[in-house]
């Protein structure tokens, strides 16, 4: 079974292919150093990861990306991209939570899932065997509503962007990993399953996650911030 893998969520882009439980991944970043786009290297990475393990687009059984929350450009053009090959070779298609795959990825149990979400504000999920406690948030750090207990382990980038949320994490949780960011890895781990019981969705009703309805501060809100005009 060969699964291929999208993860655009942040600019730590990555891809993975997963061929019958043996997961192979590569990096395929944008932003800063590289001063490129997903738009321009995601179908690189994913035709260069394909020719090192000798197979073509139709010899997939499926593709699997990260649906959000996330950048929203970013989410879109792992949407396209992901639509446009399942379209072109008649493939089924999986949508995975972003914040889903993260806590997949952390390894626990009970897990909190914090992404930098920009704009003061942190894309929030907490996670028990897999399972979302409930629906997923974008709030400031100070409103975000933390579940009960205090055996909880945290990650994602927003632990280290928001001091004050790692302050409030204090008691609740035993284990932190601020440098745990969104890879393909454990979307391609989420989507198998989904694969071999023969799920799928069409090409045309995928859909990105935002969460978030606004897309930027307005100039009046970056000066009420102390930001530039």
């Amino acid at each position: 079974m060969n699964l291929l893998a999208l993860e655009t969520s942040t600019d730590a882009g990555s891809i993975a292919l997963w061929r019958d439980g043996g997961i192979v991944e590569r990096a395929c970043p944008s932003g800063e150093p590289t001063g490129t786009t997903h738009s321009q290297t995601l179908l690189p990475c994913i035709l260069g990861l394909l020719a090192e393990a000798d197979l073509g687009c139709a010899d997939l059984d499926g593709i699997a990306f990260a649906a959000g929350p996330g950048a929203f450009t970013s989410l879109r053009v792992g949407c396209a991209i992901a639509q446009g090959l399942a379209f072109a070779h008649d493939l089924p298609l999986f949508p995975v939570g972003t914040l889903e795959a993260m806590a997949l990825a952390s390894g626990g149990e009970r897990v909190l899932v914090a992404l930098d979400a920009r704009m003061g504000e942190i894309y929030f999920g907490a996670y028990v065997g897999g399972v979302a406690q409930a629906p997923l948030v974008v709030l400031p750090p100070e409103a975000i509503t933390l579940p009960e207990g205090d055996d909880w382990l945290a990650c994602g980038n927003a632990l280290a962007a928001y001091p004050q949320l790692a302050d409030r994490l204090q008691g609740r949780v035993t284990r932190c990993l601020p440098d745990l960011l969104p890879a393909a890895a454990a979307v391609a781990r989420l989507a198998a399953p989904r694969l071999a019981r023969g799920e799928r969705i069409a090409a045309a009703d995928a859909v990105p996650v935002y969460v978030r309805d606004k897309v930027a501060l307005t100039v009046a809100e970056r000066l009420a911030q102390g930001g530039r005009a």
